[in-house]
């Protein structure tokens, strides 16, 4: 009976790691990627749609995204998005397209850089800890009502446990990867 929360929980923490991966994905380490800017939200006809479905997005050179608006009146509000975004780079408008040129990489911004992973990663620890604590006080409860046995109670918290230093092992591993990709640039 405990193993649907499990189960959920295992659910939940996979969708928060991948969450997590994919705003590593956001920080850029000295390349420009069309990732950075494909999932930004533009105000379009009414409705909010990711950049990559209003226009092509291309890397021209290895430090500078192209953005092409398919319709020319879109383009004001593809730079309030991206001026809105936290991608931190300054967009140049040359009438038709729209072109983000990336700094290169620096130590200082290197070192700012690697401490926006440890707080994203910090973030998603405490929310997976935050996942299992709640999944352990519904079982406390399930087993207060005589709902499974204790010694189902303290096979689940095993299990919990388990998975809890799995998914920290995932998320240090992806932050691990991020750091060295910013180190090697």
């Amino acid at each position: 009976m405990y193993q649907r929360i499990v189960d959920q929980l295992e659910n939940e923490m996979t969708d928060i790691v991948s969450q997590f991966d994919d705003q590593l994905k956001n920080i850029h380490a000295g390349r420009a990627s069309t990732a950075f800017v494909e999932g930004i939200k533009v105000s379009s006809y009414g409705t909010n749609l990711p950049l990559k479905q209003i226009a092509t997005i291309s890397v021209p050179e290895p430090n500078v995204i192209l953005i092409s608006p398919w319709d020319i009146s879109q383009k004001e509000s593809v730079i309030t998005a991206i001026k809105a975004s936290d991608i931190d780079v300054n967009s140049n408008d040359d009438g038709k397209n729209i072109r983000l040129v990336f700094p290169p990489m620096n130590e200082e911004r290197r070192g700012e850089l690697k401490k926006i992973v440890k707080t994203k990663s910090e973030e998603a620890r405490v929310v997976l800890r935050n996942l299992r604590e709640n999944s352990w006080k519904q079982i406390q409860k399930m087993e207060k009502e005589k709902a499974i046995t204790e010694d189902d109670k303290y096979e689940a918290e095993k299990n919990l446990n388990k998975q809890i230093a799995k998914f920290n092992e995932d998320i240090e591993a992806i932050s691990e990867k991020k750091n060295n990709q910013l180190d090697n640039i």
